[in-house]
């Protein structure tokens, strides 16, 4: 008889929801973080070509 054995190095092993969390929110911070950047960088560079708002 053949017995289903999960073999332990075949499944990674998964780390705990707030370790998975917190790595989420730090990767959309700093998307977030480089999006304001990106504007804030556009935004310089509009200014220095005489495009400002009124």
């Amino acid at each position: 008889m053949a017995r289903d054995r999960k073999d332990p190095a075949a499944e990674p092993e998964q780390k705990p929801l707030w370790q998975r969390m917190t790595w989420l929110v730090l990767i959309w911070s700093g998307s977030v973080l480089a999006l304001a950047m990106v504007a804030w960088l556009l935004r310089q560079a509009m200014n220095a070509a005489g495009l400002a708002a009124p």
